[in-house]
C-alpha cells in the first residue's frame, strides 16, 4: 500500500484520507470573518474544521496530525515570501553536522514587517483557540521567543534527519505539545526532495509524507514517539534558492502523565539499516547497564 498522497486535495474543502492521514484544501480564502473583518486566514472555516475533524486528527497515523492547503490568505504569504527572498544577507544560524544541514532565524528584528505580522498572528488568540479545538489540548501557550522555530531554510543538499523534538522550553518552563509548519515553496515537486516524513514509533516505516509546497500547513502533536524529519536531501533546480518554512511551537504547563519524560533536546533516530557500529555498541552498553544508571546517562546527554 502506498503512502498518503502528497498533492493538493482534489476539490474545495475535500478531505483526503490515506492510511489514517488527513489532508484538505481551503479554496474559499477571502479571509473574511462572519463579522466582516479581514483576517490572515479563513478563521470561520478553520473553527468549523477543528470541530469536524478533531476525532480524525486524533486517530491519524502514525501520530495525530493534519495537512491543510491554502492555509493563509495568498496575498499575505506572497508578501512574506517577497520579503524573505529580498534578504540581502543570510542573517541567522547555520547548522551543519551529521544530523542536519539547515539555516534558521528566530530573531524577529531581522525579519520584514509582513513576516513579523504573520508570525504575531499565528502566535495569537485565534490560532491557539483553533488548535485547542482541533487537538483537544487545552491551555496552549505560544512561544514569543520562537525557540527552535521561526524561519527555516534547507539549501541545496540540505536535510534534517528523523527525530523527536526537544520536549521542554527551558526559559518558559513549559512542555512542548504542538508543531505548526507553514511552507513557502513554489514549483516544488518530488524531484526536489525535502518532503516531510512521519515515521512510526518503532522506526520501521515511513507512514506518511508531504511535499513542502507553497501555503501548505502541517500540524501535529509532539511526544516522545512523534518521529519526523526530511532526511531526503533537497535538490534545487535553476532559479530555486531554498526549501523554506516557518515553524511555530505551542506549549502547556504540564502534560498527560503517560507522556511525561525527563527534559531532553532533539533526539535523532536512524532509518532502518543505518545504525552504525558505534551506535550498536552504545545500544549494547545501555542494555548491560542497570536501568537506573542507563537512564541517568541518557538524561545527562540530553541536556
Amino acid at each position: 500500500m502506498g503512502l498518503p498522497e502528497m498533492g493538493l486535495a482534489a476539490s474545495t474543502h475535500e478531505v483526503v484520507l490515506r492510511r489514517g492521514a488527513i489532508a484538505l484544501s481551503i479554496a474559499t480564502l477571502g479571509g473574511m470573518t462572519s463579522r466582516g473583518a479581514m483576517m490572515e486566514v479563513d478563521i470561520d472555516f478553520l473553527d468549523q474544521l477543528a470541530i469536524d475533524k478533531h476525532e480524525i486528527y486524533e486517530s491519524a497515523a502514525p501520530f495525530p496530525h493534519i495537512m491543510i492547503d491554502n492555509f493563509v490568505r495568498p496575498d499575505i504569504l506572497e508578501g512574506v515570501l517577497a520579503e524573505i527572498e529580498s534578504r540581502a544577507a543570510p542573517d541567522g544560524s547555520v547548522m551543519n553536522d551529521p544530523f542536519q544541514k539547515k539555516w534558521s532565524c528566530n530573531r524577529t528584528r531581522l525579519m520584514g514587517p509582513k513576516t513579523r505580522a504573520l508570525i504575531q498572528f499565528l502566535n495569537g488568540q485565534e490560532i491557539t483557540d483553533f488548535l485547542t479545538t482541533l487537538t483537544g489540548i487545552k491551555g496552549l501557550i505560544p512561544d514569543p521567543q520562537l525557540s527552535g522555530g521561526g524561519l527555516h531554510e534547507l539549501r541545496d543538499t540540505g536535510f534534517l534527519k528523523v527525530h523527536a523534538d526537544f520536549n521542554y522550553h527551558k526559559v518558559l518552563k513549559l512542555d512542548r505539545r504542538i508543531n505548526l509548519l507553514l511552507y513557502l515553496n513554489k514549483d516544488w515537486d518530488e524531484s526536489n526532495g525535502g518532503e516531510l516524513q512521519l515515521w512510526d514509533e518503532g522506526m520501521t516505516e515511513c507512514a506518511a509524507k508531504y511535499l513542502p509546497i507553497f501555503n501548505r500547513c502541517i500540524i501535529f502533536s509532539t511526544t516522545e514517539k512523534s518521529f519526523h524529519g526530511n532526511p531526503n536531501p533537497v535538490h534545487l533546480r535553476d532559479g530555486q534558492k531554498a526549501r523554506r518554512s516557518i515553524a511555530f511551537y505551542y506549549y502547556t504547563n504540564g502534560r498527560p502523565v503517560e507522556e511525561v519524560s525527563d527534559p531532553h533536546m532533539t533526539v535523532f533516530r536512524h532509518l532502518p539499516g543505518q545504525e552504525s557500529a558505534g551506535d550498536r555498541a552504545r545500544s549494547l552498553g545501555r542494555r548491560l547497564l542497570p536501568p537506573i544508571l542507563a537512564d541517568a546517562i541518557t538524561a545527562i546527554r540530553g541536556r
